[in-house]
């Protein structure tokens, strides 16, 4: 494809291959076996990618639903002067990109083919909205308002990622968090909407759990009736148990991928079909083949495929996973009448 259709060096089509890697090598995507849902990709947070770029990309890759976190605290007035903004630069995100794909096919580039009531990309970009726990301590009666505005959008799914994080990064006591978290939790409750949970544990200090607390706290104040998320999953199956007894979704992402992570495949290989979710938790964590690149929606194809390979180990067929990672997103992440 001529580079000046998407006006992006990355997009280099001439031998009909969406990624290549470092060493300018085809990386030929995996056929999707179903349509194939992101259900946690940062659209904001790019260095490298155009946004509307991303989302056609995702498309021709076979992605027919993105979920787009989106942060009342962190993004809000740093990134956008108000939340109506950011909703209006997402809406005109998703128009040019409509308006790419068109481009696209007039030199045969085309999404692949799915039933005709599966909704094109375009049709089907959507919005969790909460603080994450690094902004918790500024979870402000005006962060709160700016809140509203994002779950009250006809594109918003849910309230995420919401938590608790005991990583290096975070500078924040427990107990702030938590307070954070409740009240968040509160409010997926009061809007009958699910959640997208964002659990770190500190791997220096296992006395002190994230997730066992969050485990908690989703025991005491209730898993909201339309569902959780656990988003950006890279434990093992001990700590993936409690939120599957929870009936919480798992959601994969590029980390299963990684050479080391046999642990995270172990839990992917026996979690319940009807909790498997995939994401790429864009622009982090890029799967292998493309590790060390800036992660986009799109290669959440490659993910699926590795999900499907593991879990068939266990006798589960790839079909049956592409198929229920699609469903499992659509019903958590439905859209309100």
């Amino acid at each position: 494809m001529p580079q000046e259709i998407l006006g992006m060096d990355a997009l280099t089509l001439e031998d009909g291959e969406l990624f290549h890697d470092r060493k300018g090598r085809p990386k030929p995507l995996p056929t999707p076996l179903a349509p194939i849902a992101d259900s946690h990709g940062h659209l904001t947070s790019f260095h490298k990618h155009d946004a509307s770029v991303a989302i056609c990309r995702a498309a021709l890759a076979g992605v027919r639903l993105l979920v787009v976190p989106v942060d009342p605290v962190d993004e809000i007035p740093r990134k956008f002067p108000t939340a109506q903004a950011m909703l209006s630069w997402l809406d005109e995100q998703v128009e040019r990109a409509a308006q790419r794909l068109d481009e696209c096919a007039e030199h045969g580039l085309v999404p692949p083919a799915f039933s005709p009531d599966v909704p094109a990309l375009v049709d089907n970009v959507r919005i969790v909205a909460g603080a994450h726990p690094y902004g918790a301590a500024d979870l402000t009666a005006e962060a709160l308002a700016r809140l509203d505005v994002l779950l009250d959008s006809p594109r918003c799914v849910g309230v995420g990622e919401i938590g608790l994080d005991y990583g290096p990064y975070n500078e924040l006591p427990a107990d702030v968090q938590e307070r954070a978290f409740r009240a968040q939790l509160r409010i997926a409750h009061e809007r009958d909407l699910p959640v997208e949970l964002h659990i770190r544990d500190n791997p220096e200090d296992e006395r002190n759990s994230a997730h066992v607390l969050a485990a908690r706290v989703l025991a005491e104040e209730g898993v909201p009736a339309r569902g959780c998320d656990l988003h950006c999953f890279t434990q093992g199956q001990d700590v993936m148990a409690p939120f599957v007894e929870l009936g919480c979704h798992i959601a994969f992402g590029g980390a299963m991928t990684f050479n080391r992570s046999d642990d995270i495949r172990a839990a992917a290989a026996v979690c319940p079909e009807e909790l498997l979710l995939t994401e790429t938790d864009a622009p982090y964590m890029a799967p292998v083949p493309l590790r060390g690149e800036e992660c986009e929606p799109a290669m959440v194809a490659f993910t699926v495929s590795r999900l499907a390979d593991v879990r068939a180990g266990q006798g589960h067929s790839r079909q049956a996973t592409y198929d229920a990672c699609w469903r499992n997103a659509n019903e958590l992440l439905t859209l309100r009448p």
